[in-house]
């Protein structure tokens, strides 16, 4: 096992970092100074300097007021002018050499931004610079997507209508993503959102936040004042009043649902504000006794521990039937207490420090609930070393038991074992989520009995597989609880659109009307014209 600290000696040269003083953040396209309150930011990794173990701080960033807030909204505002502003009225084209040159300027700041990745929420360094570059593909497969979309918006004659139906900007987007997938995930709705014609303005999460500092310069030089917009703060001092102001016509919202509810209440018309919603999940593995037990065990591995179980996809609850438990649990508990511990940057690390204020004790809690109420402690985990808490493995599990129905995001894993598959049928149909589940089995029966019940309680059930998001050309979405709306490269340009359209009688009037703007190329919407 590695330290659960280092020394500023120790810090490899590649991984240092120069703190990070971020006093500007990006309103109708300038970069405004701040001069009010800050916020430090701590990160994760624990400095042992001679005299004390603490977080080691990197920097700071603006704490706007709601009137500076309010200030960086209406610059978005402006720019969307009820869609006759330059960016919702531009061609696709047109749009699309932005967002390319976006990408362009992106890929200069990555190494300091997969840096920040690491030291801001514990990521490690492999798993950080996966999350850039997959970030970067998502980009570039979204910029695909609207193309395929545009070129298949032809002009068509139906039941003697001439149409052409395509999709429109909304509005204002408010894009606010989670601390765990801080880059990706803030992208997954901040990229389809402006290649469609929204404005937007986004919040960083509260651990993630300087990250993004190295890309306002990118942000600034490749898009239209007012078209993107940075705050930075209290959630609950700059988005209530930005919310309060009836000027936001999406919510694009990844976090908890108590906070998604708060927000939507906010609005003085709901009805007029989209929400695009990425919330909590509970997602179980159900583990049947002809499972393949090695592939099970890494399979679950994998999808309860990846990034210190700190995904909304992962497996956040196995069910285990009795006739394999023993094998499974002594394979499984084997493999989790041989993870590597440490900083984010050690090869192959597996188990990190937590970004979150007090997140060891809030999982020591779900142990320490588990084992009152019943459970043992599997496997030689649940020691709070600084930051870092080690995997605990728990079970068997019940309904007593905190974990047993909350979502722990973090390095808990419950199991529970069954007899009756009813048992994990009702537990996922009872659920208060609903984004996916896995089964483990070799049986093709079984296969098809579960899937045909769980494809009504959850959006994706995985075969013999881990629970994740990925590729994203797959639709991601959730039911119950667990999200509003539908992401993916091409679901997250339609949920970010509305269907609008031009129709006339199709008369020879028409016609040669239609076709003398379609030769002058006279008008953005109505065009004939491929975008390769």
């Amino acid at each position: 096992m590695e330290k659960s600290y280092t020394t500023e000696n120790e810090i490899p040269e590649k991984f240092r970092i120069n703190n990070i003083e971020q006093r500007e953040y990006l309103m109708d396209g300038k970069l405004k100074k701040w001069d009010g309150e800050v916020a430090d930011v701590l990160s994760p990794v624990c400095i042992d300097d001679g005299k004390e173990i603490k977080q080691k701080r990197i920097g700071s960033y603006p704490m706007l007021t709601a009137e500076a807030s309010l200030e960086t909204l209406d610059a978005a505002v402006k720019a969307y002018d009820n869609g006759k502003g330059a960016w919702p009225s531009m061609s696709p084209k047109k749009r699309i050499e932005h967002m390319e040159e976006f990408v362009e300027n992106m890929s200069y700041v990555k190494n300091e931004v997969v840096n920040l990745l690491m030291w801001e929420i514990g990521k490690s360094y492999k798993d950080s610079a996966k999350e850039f570059d997959r970030t970067m593909e998502y980009i570039v497969s979204t910029i695909d997507a609207y193309k395929d979309m545009e070129n298949n918006s032809r002009i068509q004659n139906n039941d003697g209508y001439i149409n052409q139906i395509k999709r429109a900007p909304l509005g204002v987007v408010l894009s606010m993503g989670p601390f765990n997938y801080p880059l990706n995930e803030t992208y997954t709705t901040l990229i389809p959102a402006l290649l469609m014609g929204n404005t937007a303005v986004f919040k960083p999460a509260k651990y993630g936040v300087l990250l993004h500092e190295p890309l306002l310069e990118a942000y600034k030089e490749s898009f239209p004042a007012g078209v993107i917009n940075s705050i930075y703060g209290d959630g609950a001092k700059v988005i209530g009043p930005i919310i309060e102001s009836g000027k936001v016509n999406v919510l694009a919202f990844i976090g908890s649902s108590k906070v998604a509810n708060i927000l939507e209440k906010q609005h003085p018309r709901p009805n007029r504000m989209k929400a695009v919603l990425g919330l909590e999940a509970k997602n179980a593995g159900i583990i049947m006794n002809d499972a393949d037990l090695d592939d099970t065990v890494n399979e679950c591995l994998q999808g309860t521990l990846s990034y210190n179980g700190q995904r909304c996809t992962a497996l956040k609850m196995l069910f285990v039937q009795r006739g394999i438990a023993d094998k499974f649990i002594e394979e499984y508990t084997k493999k989790v207490d041989g993870l590597t511990i440490g900083m984010p940057w050690i090869d192959n690390v597996n188990i990190t420090p937590l970004p979150e204020i007090d997140k060891t004790k809030w999982m020591d809690a779900y142990v320490k609930d588990a084992l009152a109420n019943g459970a043992k402690l599997l496997n030689n985990g649940g020691k709070i070393m600084n930051t870092i808490f080690t995997p605990a493995v728990v079970g068997p599990v019940n309904d007593k038991m905190k974990i047993y129905h909350e979502e722990q995001f973090g390095p808990v894993v419950p199991i529970a074992i069954f007899d009756d598959i009813n048992e994990p049928i009702e537990y996922i149909t009872n659920s208060k989520y609903g984004q996916q589940a896995s089964i483990f089995t070799k049986d093709a029966d079984t296969v098809s009995k579960l899937t045909d019940m769980l494809v009504n309680q959850v959006c994706r059930t995985n075969i013999n597989s881990q629970c994740q998001r990925g590729p994203d050309e797959f639709p991601f979405a959730g039911r119950k609880d667990s999200a509003v709306g539908t992401l993916s490269v091409t679901d997250a340009l339609k949920i970010f659109g509305i269907r609008t359209m031009i129709t006339a009688k199709d008369t020879d009037r028409n016609q040669m009307l239609i076709q003398e703007i379609l030769d002058e190329n006279k008008s953005e919407f109505i065009t004939d014209r491929y975008l390769v």
